[in-house]
């Protein structure tokens, strides 16, 4: 059973008389001791930020206070140990403290000298506890920068709230559109957590089938039905300890979604076709593509499940909301795709980059990731919505000569325009700024065409 964190001092010796008198010393100043009489198996006890300090004879049978120090420190350098020594322990001490023990005390000493130094110690731990945890939230906050990128205030305020969440025991329900990047929020909310040392287990609810999803998810018994010839460990009794993701929730059938309030209420988990309830220590993170209330409210979805899992959602913004975020991720993903592939790196150029910023994105970040790999190795693709005048979405990593650059930046700028409904030619030169035959020569070096674009066909005059 490990120290708990309200005990301030471990106080080891093996003379009963004087641990009783010091336990006594201690308690009237109002500290919380734990005494005892062997150091043997003590440090295996010890949580590393335990916010105590210990206090032990140099001399006992068994592990000696030096052993102690050395077990301790191996264990957590930054751990307070206190020595209390024999007059003719004095070296023995003097060499301790060279080896990182706190402070010695020479029998006899004082209570106040005890308090004193166990006081000071006391103050020192708990300093380096709170450094710890400060350089502990800078490196979930890097952590988190380098996995969910973007300066977007929407972005931003996703970070804090995972920071947030991610230390509780609360399950949460994760809100974002297919690719939004759900299963890297759930992956972050289990990495910065208590939990990370635990399993992470993600599922995909959609991608099962009816026949086999209670199977999957409870586990089964011997027997259960047809073909279950051996137990089976379902995804959440396997997570136990982490956190189950699971995504697409909106698809399980109303009689699974019995069973997952049960098990979200309870914590157990039964096998098909057994009568054990097994308890869990799990979390529970789920995402949904739908608007779950509007589900519950035809009848598809359970209203008691979506209120119970509705206590502490988390929207991810779709990529059209976040502004210049598509910019740093695409240029984020083109870098990783051209280490990954030995490549040289390709900066964006301003007519690609206005394009980018002009593309709405439908498959989120998903698309945009492939879209940078893509870029990465050269290659031309045109970007989904614009399909119709394919031309508006050429995208390349090749960006040339200066001549080049403006020509492309030209092109860009005019096939975005394209995308925008105009009534006539003569309103998309006034748009750009240009006369109209100007305007015609531009679409004819470019391989544009006004009657291709979202117009269809429209009046030319």
């Amino acid at each position: 059973m490990s120290i708990d964190n309200q005990i301030q001092v471990v106080l080891i010796d093996d003379d009963p008389h004087l641990r009783q008198a010091l336990c006594q010393t201690l308690d009237l100043a109002g500290l919380k001791v734990l005494p005892l009489g062997e150091a043997s198996g003590f440090t295996a006890r010890l949580s590393r930020d335990w916010p105590g300090v210990v206090v032990s004879d140099i001399r006992m049978p068994g592990m000696d206070g030096l052993e102690l120090l050395a077990e301790l420190h191996g264990q957590d350098p930054d751990l307070p140990v206190l020595l209390i020594t024999g007059h003719g322990d004095v070296p023995l001490a003097v060499q301790a403290m060279r080896a990182g023990a706190y402070d010695f005390l020479e029998k006899p000493f004082a209570s106040d000298a005890l308090l004193d130094s166990v006081r000071r110690a006391l103050a020192l731990r708990r300093l380096v506890l709170d450094n710890r945890s400060l350089r502990l939230a800078l490196s979930d906050r890097q952590q988190l920068s380098t996995r969910l990128v973007g300066h977007s205030p929407q972005m931003l305020r996703l970070r804090e709230q995972i920071g947030a969440l991610a230390a509780t025991k609360a399950d949460v329900l994760i809100l974002g559109e297919t690719g939004a990047g759900k299963e890297v929020v759930a992956r972050a909310l289990h990495d910065l957590s208590n939990r990370r040392s635990g399993p992470f287990v993600a599922i995909n609810a959609g991608a099962l089938a009816e026949s086999v999803v209670e199977s999957e998810l409870f586990g089964h018994e011997p027997g259960a039905f047809t073909g279950a010839q051996k137990r089976r460990i379902g995804k959440f009794e396997f997570a136990n300890g982490g956190t189950l993701f699971l995504d697409e929730i909106e698809s399980m059938s109303l009689d699974v979604q019995v069973k997952l309030l049960r098990l979200l209420q309870e914590r157990v988990v039964e096998r098909l076709g057994g009568n054990q309830l097994i308890p869990l220590d799990i979390r529970i993170i789920a995402a949904t593509k739908e608007d779950l209330r509007q589900a519950a409210d035809q009848g598809r979805f359970r209203a008691d499940l979506y209120y119970r899992l509705n206590v502490a959602p988390l929207r991810i913004p779709p990529l059209r909301e976040r502004g210049e975020d598509a910019l740093m991720l695409f240029q984020h993903f083109a870098d990783e795709a051209s280490s990954r592939h030995g490549l040289p790196l390709h900066e964006l150029q301003p007519g690609q980059r206005a394009l980018l910023l002009r593309h709405s994105w439908p498959g989120n970040v998903r698309e945009l990731q492939n879209a940078a790999e893509r870029f990465a190795l050269g290659l031309e693709l045109a970007l989904d919505n614009t399909q119709d005048n394919p031309a508006a979405g050429v995208l390349t990593s090749t960006p040339g000569g200066l001549s080049e650059q403006v020509e492309q930046f030209e092109k860009s700028l005019i096939a975005a325009e394209l995308t925008r409904p105009h009534s006539s030619l003569r309103s998309l030169a006034e748009a750009l700024g240009v006369p109209r035959k100007t305007l015609h020569d531009k679409l004819r070096k470019h391989g544009l065409n006004f009657a291709d674009s979202a117009n269809h066909g429209a009046d030319d005059e």
